[in-house]
């Protein structure tokens, strides 16, 4: 399969139509609940009021991501829901989709740090944005993870 080419959207959930919206909670769901075979409440208090990033290969959601405010989730912007759908993996768009986000953190909330809390396995992709882990492993929903900060809006 050829390397995607993405388009970025950028919204709150009031500014996105019911169709990108039910395209977000479908590779959510997919990824996060039944891959991950992960029963959980998938959409939460946070979906109302965070920034939803949701890239784009032609009509087809390829990776997705959500940004909560300071204050919100924790006192930095945080990460979460990152997401590549699995017809996608595999063609460095996950790299894309993180380096949009923290563009967009750090234009939106200059000079801020980032936290995120990372699947473990993940570690070594977040430490490629420059996230170090600050916290033990733990387990949320049975999966282990690590909470990570950027220290810098870089």
């Amino acid at each position: 399969m050829p390397k995607a080419e993405l388009r970025f959207q950028w919204a709150r959930l009031g500014d996105l139509s019911a169709p990108d919206f039910h395209a977000a909670m479908v590779q959510r769901v997919a990824v996060f609940v039944v891959e991950q075979n992960c029963v959980y409440q998938e959409a939460d208090a946070l979906d109302p009021v965070a920034w939803h990033l949701l890239a784009w290969s032609g009509d087809q959601l390829a990776a997705y991501l959500r940004v909560a405010d300071p204050g919100t989730n924790y006192p930095e912007p945080s990460l979460g829901r990152v997401l590549t759908a699995p017809a996608f993996r595999g063609q460095g768009l996950g790299q894309l989709l993180l380096a949009e986000a923290l563009a967009r953190c750090a234009a939106t909330w200059p000079g801020q740090a980032n936290r995120i809390s990372a699947q473990q396995y993940l570690l070594k992709f977040y430490q490629s944005f420059g996230f170090v882990p600050v916290s033990e492993m733990y387990l949320e929903d049975n999966i282990p993870h690590v909470e990570m900060l950027r220290p810098l809006a870089l």
